[in-house]
C-alpha cells in the first residue's frame, strides 16, 4: 500500500521500491506501528509503519486531536516547538495542521527552541497541550515527538493512557485529517509566537538568581566554554549569561550553529566525553574555569571543571555531582538571605543519588522520590500547588537534568547553565574551583558515586527479551550483589516493598511502573527498568565510601556483578 497508494508522496514509494528483496529492512520498517509510549513517539527517521515520518505523526497527532477535543480544549489550543533535528520543522508543521484540520488552535515557535521553553509557553499561553518535536540526544538518525499536558509536564496518569488509548483507535491513514497552512492561518487557527515567550522565559530563568552581585563581581575574573552541540541552546544560554552579567563566555564556533547532521559529532550527548572533545581544546586555549555543554533541545547539561590535579587538567561531572552542587547552594544561600519557603522540598527521581537525601536532611528540606522521568518531578509541583503541601525548590534526575524555580514542569539546562555558572562564580570567589567545591560536599557527606549501564537488545521479539529479565529479576531477586546483601526488594509494579530479613510486606505509594530496585547494605543500591522510548534495559546503581577512590572500587564491584548476573 505505502509503494502503490497515492496518499503517500512520491519520494516516500520510491524510497520503499529501492528496498525490493531486502526482507529484513522490509519486516524491521513494517512488523509493527512506531509505538506510542507514555510520553510520544521516538525512533529513526524514514518511510514506513515503525518510522518517524510524516504519516506517522500525523497518526499520532490525530489520536491527541481527539482527546483534546474530547476535553474540550480546542479554544485553549496546543503549543508546539521543535529542535535543530533533521525533519524536525516538517514535523512540527504537520502536527500543526493536523490539530488545525480538528479545529484546535495552534501556537507554533517562528523557529527552534529548546524544549524547557515549550513546556514554560504551554502554561504562559494557557494551553491544553503541548508538542515537541525532538529525539533529544540520539543519533543524526532519530527524531521523536513529546507531549505535554495543560501543567507544562509531559504526560502522566490519567493522560497519557488516555492519549495512548486515542491513538490506538486511529487504525488507518484515512481516519486522519489534515489541512493546508494557508486555510489555517486564515482561520485564525494557526498562529505563530517568538520574542514576547523568549523574553518573558528569559526574565522567569533570571530570577532564580540568589546573588546577582557575586556574578557582577567575578564577570571578569570567570571564564566559561560553551557548547549548545549544533541544538538549541546557543542563543538562549548565551543570551542568559549575557544578560546576568558574565564577560569571558567563549562558545565553540564549530558546534555553535544548528545542524541535525551534526557534523563535529557522532553522538550529540553531553554525557558522552568524545561530545567535549572540542570544547576541552578551547578551554585549554583560554583557561577555563568551567566547560558546559546542552545536549540538541537543551534541557540537559553536561559539564566539565577546571582540575589542576588532573593530567587533562579538567575533570567530567556526572549529572548527579553537578545537580547536587546546585542543590546545595541553593538550600544554603536560600537561608542564609531568608528566601526559603516555608515548606520547602527538594524532589528527586529513584536512581539519582543518594546523597540528595543526606543534603536535605542537613538543611531540614523535605525530600520526595519519585519513579525515573522527569515528567514524576514536574507532576509533584502540580501536586504541591493543588494540596498546599511543600514548596518546590530544586529537582534533579541522574541523566544530567534539573530545574530551579516552577516557571516549567521539565528538566533546563538553560537555568541549570546559570545557576552553575553563579555557583563557580560563589566557589571562585573563595579561591575554589567547582571540584574543590565538590570534594568539600563528599567530605561533608560521603563519598557517593553512581553508574549506569545500559544493554541494547536487537530484533522483532526484543519487547518479549526485555519483559523475560524483569520477570526473572522479579521472581527471582538475588541474595547478594558483589560484596552486599540485598536487605530489600521494592517491586514497583506490583507497588510494593519486602524486608527480606524479616519477610514484611509495604506499600511503595507510588504509581505503577517496570521497575525494581533491590536496596543493599552500606547504603548500596540497584535499579532495572527497560527503557520507556528505546530497545535497551537499564541498570542504575550507586555506593557510598570512606574515600573517592574506595567508592569506585565499591561501584566497579557492583557494576561487574550486576550486569553478569542479569546480561
Amino acid at each position: 500500500q505505502w509503494c502503490t497508494d497515492a496518499y503517500f508522496d512520491e519520494d516516500t514509494r520510491t524510497e520503499l521500491i529501492s528496498l525490493a528483496g531486502d526482507e529484513a529492512e522490509i519486516k524491521d520498517r513494517f512488523y509493527k506501528q512506531l509505538e506510542f509510549g507514555t510520553g510520544g513517539l521516538r525512533g529513526i527517521i524514514g518511510a514506513g509503519t515503525n518510522r518517524m515520518n510524516v504519516y506517522t505523526v500525523r497518526q499520532a497527532t490525530q489520536g491527541l486531536a481527539n482527546y483534546v477535543v474530547e476535553c474540550g480544549g480546542q479554544k485553549r489550543g496546543v503549543a508546539i516547538a521543535w529542535d535543530s533535528l533533521r525533519m524536525s520543522p516538517e514535523f512540527a508543521l504537520e502536527a500543526a495542521l493536523c490539530l488545525n484540520a480538528n479545529g484546535i488552535v495552534t501556537y507554533c515557535f517562528d523557529s527552534l527552541r529548546p524544549t524547557p521553553e515549550l513546556s514554560f509557553a504551554v502554561r504562559r499561553l494557557g494551553c491544553m497541550a503541548g508538542i515537541v518535536i525532538t529525539a533529544s540526544h540520539n543519533p543524526r538518525e532519530y527524531n521523536g515527538y513529546k507531549v505535554y499536558w495543560e501543567d507544562g509536564a509531559q504526560i502522566t496518569p490519567p493522560h497519557d493512557k488516555n492519549i495512548l488509548r486515542e491513538v490506538r483507535k486511529v487504525t488507518s491513514f484515512t481516519m486522519v485529517r489534515t489541512t493546508e497552512k494557508e486555510a489555517a492561518v486564515a482561520a485564525g487557527l494557526y498562529r505563530v509566537v517568538g520574542k514576547e515567550i523568549d523574553d518573558a522565559y528569559m526574565a522567569e530563568l533570571k530570577s532564580l538568581s540568589i546573588h546577582p552581585e557575586v556574578i557582577r563581581e567575578m564577570a571578569g575574573d570567570i571564564t566559561i566554554v560553551y557548547t549548545p552541540l549544533h541544538g538549541t541552546g546557543n542563543l538562549p544560554v548565551r543570551r542568559v549569561l549575557k544578560e546576568l552579567g558574565f564577560e569571558k563566555v567563549y562558545v565553540v564556533k564549530e558546534q555553535e550553529l544548528p545542524d541535525g547532521a551534526f557534523p563535529t559529532v557522532a553522538y550529540p550527548n553531553p554525557e558522552s566525553p568524545a561530545a567535549f572533545e572540542l570544547a576541552l581544546e578551547l578551554a585549554r586555549e583560554v583557561d577555563a574555569d568551567i566547560v558546559l555543554a546542552t545536549d540538541p533541545d537543551a534541557d540537559r547539561l553536561g559539564v566539565y571543571c577546571k582540575d589542576t590535579g588532573n593530567a587533562s587538567g579538567y575533570v567530567p561531572f556526572t549529572g548527579n555531582m553537578s545537580g547536587m552542587l546546585i542543590a546545595e547552594y541553593i538550600l544554603r544561600e536560600r537561608l542564609a538571605t531568608g528566601t526559603m519557603p516555608r515548606n520547602p522540598a527538594l524532589v528527586e527521581t529513584i536512581v539519582t543519588t543518594d546523597m540528595a537525601k543526606a543534603v536535605a536532611k542537613a538543611y531540614g528540606v523535605t525530600l520526595v522520590e519519585v519513579l525515573t522521568g522527569f515528567k514524576y518531578i514536574g507532576e509533584q509541583i502540580r501536586f504541591f500547588e493543588e494540596q498546599g503541601t511543600y514548596d518546590y525548590v530544586f529537582g534533579l534526575e541522574e541523566s544530567y537534568g534539573c530545574l530551579a524555580g516552577t516557571y516549567a514542569r521539565d528538566k533546563d539546562a538553560c537555568v541549570a547553565v546559570m545557576m552553575l555558572c553563579e555557583v563557580a562564580s560563589w566557589y571562585k570567589k573563595k579561591n575554589m574551583t567547582l571540584w574543590d567545591a565538590m570534594m568539600e560536599m563528599y567530605g561533608t557527606y560521603g563519598f557517593y558515586r553512581e553508574g549506569l549501564e545500559t544493554l541494547t537488545l536487537k530484533g522483532a521479539d526484543v519487547a518479549k527479551k526485555i519483559q523475560e529479565m524483569m520477570d526473572a529479576a522479579r521472581n527471582n531477586p538475588p541474595k547478594e550483589l558483589a560484596s552486599y546483601k540485598v536487605a530489600a526488594v521494592r517491586d514497583y509494579k506490583a507497588g510494593t516493598r519486602t524486608d527480606l530479613a524479616t519477610g514484611s510486606v509495604e506499600r511503595t505509594d507510588l504509581p505503577a511502573s517496570n521497575v525494581i530496585y533491590f536496596e543493599l547494605e552500606d547504603t548500596a543500591w540497584c535499579c532495572i527498568r527497560p527503557s520507556g522510548t528505546e530497545p535497551k534495559i537499564k541498570f542504575y546503581f550507586g555506593v557510598r565510601g570512606a574515600g573517592l577512590e574506595e567508592a569506585d572500587e565499591k561501584l566497579a564491584e557492583l557494576k561487574t556483578s550486576l550486569v553478569e548476573m542479569f546480561s
